[in-house]
């Protein structure tokens, strides 16, 4: 981006990225540097502020207000606004639950190329929740997200070969999966391969777990 391109809404961001951060006392002013950024309708901006009130960011945690914010993004056609949204449906936090309504936004948000949507899609088909129950959707979704680099599409996906007795071809995306989660991702994938008979599975069960740093 070139300094030309760099917006007055584009330095509030970065500000209140920085100061969610950096943390503590500092933290407190990220919803003003996001409300500043959104006063020019960027949707980033909606979309962060919503954070702020889902995670308590700085303001006390309002699902409620988040879900209005994420709403906003959505309409300006952010792509994180609608998955988060779509969350809120999903949960039932801040709106009334409402799978159908989760599985639209998720499918807007997977449309944009936000590769964690089609893992979610890949969820409520497998559950029948907001669409019908359709086993083979659900794989195919969470192919589409293991192929795009997500660390649950990976593990999804494994999962469903692992299910089929094919835990060879489970390998390969579950050390996909090592290399692009996140400490709560690892705590989960290590809990979920615990009872597993399979020595490999349990070697893959212990990495995960050293890398929340827990004892495996």
């Amino acid at each position: 981006m070139t300094a030309a391109a760099f917006s007055p809404a584009d330095a509030h961001l970065l500000l209140g990225q920085l100061a969610l951060n950096t943390g503590g006392a500092a933290q407190g002013q990220a919803p003003d540097w996001f409300r500043r950024a959104a006063r020019s309708g960027d949707a980033r901006a909606f979309t962060m502020l919503g954070r702020c009130y889902d995670q308590g960011w700085g303001v006390d945690a309002d699902p409620a207000q988040a879900a209005a914010c994420f709403r906003r993004a959505a309409d300006l056609g952010d792509a994180w606004g609608l998955f988060n949204l779509a969350d809120l449906y999903a949960q039932g936090r801040g709106v009334p639950q409402n799978y159908a309504a989760a599985a639209d936004l998720y499918a807007q948000a997977a449309r944009k190329g936000l590769n964690k949507a089609l893992n979610m899609l890949g969820l409520l088909h497998e559950e029948g929740r907001g669409v019908p129950l359709n086993p083979t959707a659900a794989r195919e979704f969470f192919v589409a997200a293991a192929d795009s680099g997500d660390c649950w599409g990976c593990f999804n996906h494994a999962r469903m070969l692992i299910a089929d007795g094919n835990s060879d071809a489970a390998l390969p995306w579950l050390e996909q999966a090592l290399t692009c989660g996140f400490p709560a991702f690892y705590q989960a994938m290590a809990s979920a391969l615990k009872d597993s008979a399979d020595p490999r599975l349990q070697a893959l069960r212990h990495r995960a777990a050293a890398l929340t740093g827990e004892r495996g």
